[in-house]
């Protein structure tokens, strides 16, 4: 599987981060289909739901439709300016919010 191979040659600490993250996107949705695709590992249902983006400094968990999830973004980890996609930037794994990411995600499936 490619996200498998992808996550495997990140380095540290976005490896870490990755791991974590896609555990978090079962957890909150078994049902997301997981597909490589635009580079990067892609999950969706009934349509786009999120993908995990990395950078150099830092793990992107982004959402397709994250214009739309304001209202479930209770801790405000939303980020960007774009029409319809909206990002949580993650530099260490300590910043991630379980509780908070998994209701975003699955509001975002219930948004397909």
């Amino acid at each position: 599987m490619k996200v498998d191979q992808f996550i495997t040659e990140l380095s540290e600490p976005n490896k870490t981060i990755a791991k974590a993250l896609r555990e978090l996107i079962f957890e909150a949705s078994p049902d997301l289909v997981e597909e490589f695709k635009w580079s990067m590992p892609n999950y969706s249902y009934q349509g786009l739901v999120c993908f995990i983006q990395v950078a150099k400094q830092h793990t992107s968990l982004g959402f397709h439709r994250g214009n739309e999830l304001a209202a479930f973004d209770s801790e405000h980890l939303l980020q960007g300016e774009a029409k319809t996609m909206r990002h949580i930037r993650i530099k260490n794994v300590e910043e991630i919010q379980p509780e908070a990411i998994k209701v975003l995600i699955q509001q975002a499936v219930a948004l397909n």
